[in-house]
This record gives structure tokens, C-alpha cells and sequence, in this order.
């Protein structure tokens, strides 16, 4: 199987046209008619995720994130991203990225992560012409009590820490979320009638003005989204159930916590 075919299938679920106009989702780095020795599936490209790549013989690398988001000027080693171009050219490895455009897919991220919670009549935030959309809205099974959904949200999703505001003392029956970066969205949970919004990042001042509203939470952008890579995996294995898939061993979120 060709390379080409691989991103053909990624991109008749989540078309490019889906992203958003700031995204850089598609082809990165490489050549497509090659054939897919293997896919290494990840959320981030980095040095060491190419350097696994060709250890386990995969010349297709799919991540989540872009590698190059923004245009490079030059290929040098000055930057991270350029020793990843060098590092991925030099080994003969092809990197994809399938970003907002899987986010705002039909059975996209946010299903993935609505699954994770266990909802129910799920819709788009907001919805799109092209069939896709920003974020989503659902129903728990039952309403809840704040602090029951605080924990459950924390045991879903596996995270050690999860930052929210105190939001209303009603019981939380719909709930909205956007993985990564989504707290522009929350002003349309709102409106969408949720009593939570669950997200990857809330920057500080974006916690005041919602405590009468609903809850925000935080989970952290890579604890939002590392499902992705099972997503990835689905996707492709449904499709061609003879490929050679590999899950990324790597941790690659950048950030680190100090637990005691």
C-alpha cells in the first residue's frame, strides 16, 4: 500500500477543508508514492518520536499536531522543527498531520472524548456548511452532582490534576467540550444551555465571569487529546486492516508537573 493511500484514507474522514483557517493540517514533510513500510501514530512530532519511527521500520509518521505550523524561513538545526524536517528527510520518513480538520470531523476528537464521558444526542457547538464543527454538546445519562462530575471527568480522562472554576450548585446533566485549546467556545456553551464545559487549556482571566453560568474545566491540551492516537489507529485499521500500525511509547507532552 502506498503512502498516498494511507492519506487518502484520513482525508475522506476528516477532509482538509475542515480545518480551521489558522491550521496547517496535511502533508508536511516527505513524498506520498512511496510505499507505508508502517504508521507510527502520535499526537506530537518530535526527535525522538522520527527517531522511533525508524526503529520500528515506519515510514509514515501521523500525528495530531503540526509540525510546521508556521512557515520556516530556513532548514537548519536551529529550531526544533527544522531538526525534525533534517531528521525525517534523512531517513526517508513522511510526516501527515491531521489536526482541526479531525477536531471538527464527524466522529472526529471531540466524539472521541464525548464517548470517554459517556454522552448521549450529541451535536456540534457550532455546526459548519462542510458537515463538520467547532466542539460539542450532550447529555449524561443522569444529572449529577458538581463533585461527583468533577470525578468522573478526572477518572475519564486519567489526568492527576484538573483545574476548574466553582461554577453553579445546580446538578450537571448537559456538558460541552472541545479538546486542546477551546476555551473561545465557551461562551457558546452557554448559550447551548450546558451546565459544564469541559476543555484542554483555560487561560486565567477566561475562569472569571462563568461562576453563575456553568463549570469550566481544564484537563490540559495533551491530556485532552492523547486519545487521538487511538482514534488514528481506528480509523485507519477499519479501513486497511492490513497495514502496519504502531502506537507512539513515547510521552511527548512538553509539560511537567511537580506532584509533592
Amino acid at each position: 500500500m502506498k503512502i498516498k493511500e494511507v492519506v487518502a484514507t484520513l482525508e475522506r474522514f476528516a477532509p482538509l477543508p475542515l480545518q480551521e483557517g489558522y491550521d496547517n493540517a496535511g502533508l508536511q514533510v516527505g513524498l506520498t508514492e512511496a510505499d507505508a513500510s508502517g504508521v507510527l501514530l502520535c499526537l506530537d512530532v518530535t526527535e525522538a518520536v522520527i527517531d522511533e519511527a525508524a526503529r520500528r521500520g515506519c515510514n509514515l509518521v501521523v500525528s495530531h499536531h503540526p509540525l510546521l505550523f508556521h512557515a520556516l524561513r530556513h532548514v537548519t538545526a536551529a529550531t526544533q522543527p527544522e531538526r525534525c524536517v533534517c531528521a525525517a528527510i534523512r531517513a526517508g520518513i513522511t510526516l501527515y498531520a491531521a489536526h482541526t480538520n479531525l477536531d471538527n470531523a464527524p466522529g472526529g476528537v471531540n466524539h472521541a472524548m464525548a464517548r470517554l464521558l459517556g454522552l448521549s444526542d450529541v451535536r456540534f457547538l457550532v455546526p459548519t456548511p462542510t458537515g463538520g464543527g467547532s466542539g460539542l454538546v450532550g447529555e449524561l445519562p443522569e444529572a449529577v452532582e458538581p463533585a461527583r462530575f468533577l470525578r468522573l471527568v478526572k477518572d475519564a480522562f486519567g489526568v492527576a490534576c484538573l483545574c476548574h472554576n466553582e461554577g453553579p450548585k445546580r446538578p450537571i446533566r448537559r456538558v460541552a467540550l472541545c479538546g486542546g485549546a477551546g476555551a473561545f467556545l465557551a461562551d457558546e456553551a452557554v448559550r447551548a444551555g450546558a451546565d459544564a464545559f469541559v476543555t484542554g487549556e483555560v487561560g486565567y482571566h477566561h475562569f472569571f465571569g462563568y461562576e453563575n453560568e456553568l463549570w469550566l474545566l481544564a484537563l490540559g491540551h495533551y491530556q485532552s487529546e492523547r486519545h487521538t492516537v487511538d482514534l488514528l489507529y481506528d480509523i485507519l485499521h477499519e479501513a486497511h486492516p492490513d497495514l502496519r500500525l504502531v502506537k507512539t511509547e513515547l510521552n511527548t507532552n512538553p509539560i511537567r508537573y511537580m506532584t509533592d
